[in-house]
Parts: structure tokens; C-alpha cells; sequence
């Protein structure tokens, strides 16, 4: 591999070359390669698919015209904003205020590094991989800060503010719930994690007790607080700060923080999806074909399924944001502090308490959790359809386009 990289760059710039310079090169090489074949057009069509959702939701058609479906819409966006201007305010703090959306969209683009998409199919297996995916995570909140306070604008102050208290906060839950989970692994390595379960549900992390069961949905509300989701987008809630911390940012500036919050979706899909939905995982043997006999099906079939259990949450996401309204910054913090922060340590040394008495794990209290979740999730879905159709009996008489 560091001949092959060393082979690329003498290729693109003749003579001799530093070491360092060439792994640096590469590095550049990779995030572009990554941006634009991958994180790009997912966080593109993503945008495209939320608003298709919520439109869905809330009778509406939602973008259609561009494309089959408006499946363009987010191509001609993109060209919208690239065409814009870009102002900057007199009063701004000018380097500050440029800088600050590159550094939000650089935590999010950082993650993409220690994300397994497969059993061979990631950036770098750091063996530190979930306490580098947190603090790169981390990273948002300091471009928001600058967003806000370089802006010169009370509303993108208070935005920014909010934010930073937000995400932090939220951090606090987030964090004690992946501990649960670095408990039962035993490893911070994020491929370590998912080798740790298996491909069938009762042997993923997320039904291997009811502590973390409870833990998985703190982990999944927190992170969506700290991606400024609804219902916790009080840092640009338009009813109150107009459009809070990128109040004063227009064009592609403007359009990056978006990207990143868009992006995001997928990111909080994919950690969930390691630390508790047994990641890429798949049977060894399937229709009696040997998967370490046919290497590339293999990886195909891997990044597959990772790639739907991750998408499904950003759906769930999506499906959030269309329901819930947002709510109070008093209700966000009490809700994190005085709820939250407990439960996730009950859940932390429920955890251990469970590992003490059962080292091996409890068969029986991983069906039993498997069984209560499934039951809740058919009781769930059965009074979605039953809402559907008792309070909209027209929708079937009448459809709408």
C-alpha cells in the first residue's frame, strides 16, 4: 500500500518527494475521492429524500420537477448556490467568519474515516476508532461558535450559543451509552465492535439486555440533538432567530452547513449501526454459497446491508422531523440533564452489574429484550395504519398526486 501511494504521487509530481509530503498528497487525494463520489451525492439526495418524506407526511407533493420525481432537485440547488454571491458583512469578523463553515463540514467529513462500511472496506481501523469518531464529532460545535460570533448579529449570537451548550450537554448521554457498549466489546476499534456481535439480531449489542436497549435510543436522541435535529433545532429556529447562527451567510457558505447537517444523517445511522446493530455482519454461508469463497460478493453484500441498517435511522430521522415540534431551550436542557444523564448511567452500570453475573451473556434476557422490542414495534405499526385509516378515510377514495 505505502509503495503504491508513493508510485501515485511520483506520478503526479515527478522528482523526489518526501515521505511526509506524499502521505499528505494522498490524504488530500482521498478526502476529494471521498467527497465527491461518496459523502456529496449522499447528502444531496438525502436532502432530496427528507423533503420528499415530509411531504409525504404532511399531504404535500414536495420537490417533483427536476428529474423523475425531482430526483435533481438537489443537482439544481447545488448550481443555485454556486451561482449566488457570497456577502460578507462589513461588521463580521472576516477570517473568522470564512472559516467557520469549513471547519464544521471538516468534523463531519472526518468521520467518514473510521466508519466501517465492511470487513476491508475502511479508511483507517484506528484502535482508538470510537473516541477518534467523538471528538472529530466534536468538532461542529467550534465552526458554530465562529459562525455566530463572527456574524456581528445578536441573532446569530444566540444561535450560537444555544448550539454549543446543545452539543455539549448532549454529549454527556452519548458518550455513557457508547461506554455501555465498549463495556460488552471490550475494544474502542470500531471494526473490533461489530466482529464483537454477529449478523443475527440476538447477537447484536442492542437487544443483548434492556439496559442496552434503553441505551441505543439515548444514543440515537442525543445525537440527534447534537445535529441540530428536530425537535432540538433551537440554534436556527426561524420563528425565533431567524435563521440563528447562518443568519448572515449566503450562497455556498451558506449551503455547507446544510450539507454537513444533511450529511450527518447518514453518520448518526452508521455509528448506531456499529455499536449496536451488529454493523456489516453478514451469514457465512448464503443459498449455500461460501461468502469467503467469493471475496468481492462478499464486500458487496457487506456495504449493502451496513448501508441500510445506517439509512434506516436517517429515515427514522427524517420521520422525526416531520412529526415532532421543536421544543423549549428549557424543556431541551431539563430533558438531557435531569432525565437523560441519569437513565444513561443506569443504564452504564446496569450494564456492568449484568456482566458480572453473566460474563458469557444471558440467553434468556437477550430473547426476552428481542421479544418485548419486537411486540412494541408491531403495536407501534399497527396503530400507525389504524390512525391512517380511521382519520383520513378519504385518502383512500380520493388519492392525491
Amino acid at each position: 500500500m505505502e509503495s503504491t501511494v508513493q508510485d501515485l504521487i511520483q506520478a503526479l509530481l515527478p522528482g523526489a518527494v518526501p515521505a511526509a509530503l506524499g502521505y499528505a498528497l494522498a490524504a488530500v487525494l482521498v478526502a476529494v475521492a471521498v467527497l465527491s463520489f461518496f459523502v456529496a451525492p449522499l447528502a444531496g439526495v438525502t436532502s432530496w429524500l427528507e423533503r420528499r418524506v415530509w411531504a409525504r407526511m404532511q399531504s404535500r407533493v414536495g420537490p417533483n420537477r427536476v428529474g423523475p420525481q425531482g430526483v435533481l432537485q438537489w443537482l439544481a440547488d447545488g448550481v443555485k448556490n454556486i451561482q449566488k454571491e457570497d456577502i460578507i458583512p462589513a461588521s463580521a469578523d472576516r477570517k473568522l467568519f470564512l472559516l467557520a463553515p469549513y471547519i464544521v463540514f471538516s468534523g463531519f467529513l472526518g468521520a467518514f474515516v473510521v466508519i466501517p462500511f465492511g470487513s476491508w472496506l475502511i479508511a483507517a481501523d484506528l484502535n482508538v476508532g470510537i473516541l477518534y469518531l467523538l471528538a472529530i464529532t466534536s468538532l461542529p460545535v467550534v465552526g458554530i461558535l465562529m459562525a455566530g460570533w463572527s456574524s456581528n448579529n445578536k441573532w446569530s449570537l444566540l444561535g450560537g450559543m444555544r448550539s454549543a451548550a446543545q452539543i455539549v450537554s448532549y454529549e454527556i448521554p452519548a458518550g455513557l451509552s457508547v461506554l455501555t457498549v465498549i463495556f460488552l466489546s471490550g475494544t474502542l476499534s470500531m471494526q473490533g465492535i461489530i466482529e464483537a456481535q454477529g449478523w443475527a439480531p440476538w447477537d447484536w449489542f442492542i437487544f443483548y439486555n434492556p439496559f442496552t436497549l434503553v441505551a441505543f435510543f439515548l444514543f440515537f436522541t442525543s445525537a440527534l440533538a447534537e445535529g441540530n435535529r428536530t425537535p432540538f433545532d433551537i440554534p436556527e429556529a426561524e420563528s425565533e432567530l431567524v435563521a440563528g447562527y447562518v443568519t448572515e451567510y449566503s450562497g455556498m457558505r451558506f449551503l455547507f452547513f446544510f450539507f454537513a447537517e444533511w450529511g450527518n444523517l447518514y453518520v448518526i445511522g452508521a455509528i448506531a449501526a456499529t455499536l449496536f446493530l451488529g454493523g456489516w455482519q453478514i451469514p457465512a454461508t448464503i443459498f449455500g454459497v461460501a461468502m469467503a469463497e467469493h471475496p468481492l460478493l462478499k464486500g458487496v453484500l457487506e456495504f449493502g446491508v451496513f448501508f441500510i441498517k445506517a439509512y434506516m435511522w436517517a429515515f427514522v430521522a427524517m420521520w422525526v422531523r416531520g412529526t415532532l415540534p421543536r421544543v423549549r431551550v428549557d424543556q431541551l436542557m431539563a430533558m438531557c440533564w435531569k432525565y437523560m444523564v441519569p437513565i444513561a448511567f443506569v443504564c452504564l452500570f446496569g450494564t456492568i452489574s449484568l456482566l458480572v453475573l453473566w460474563p458469557e451473556g444471558n440467553d434468556v434476557l437477550t430473547f426476552a429484550t428481542l421479544a418485548v422490542s419486537g411486540l412494541v414495534v408491531l403495536y407501534f405499526f399497527w396503530r400507525v395504519v389504524y390512525q391512517i385509516m380511521h382519520s383520513r378515510p378519504t385518502l383512500y377514495l380520493k388519492p392525491y398526486v
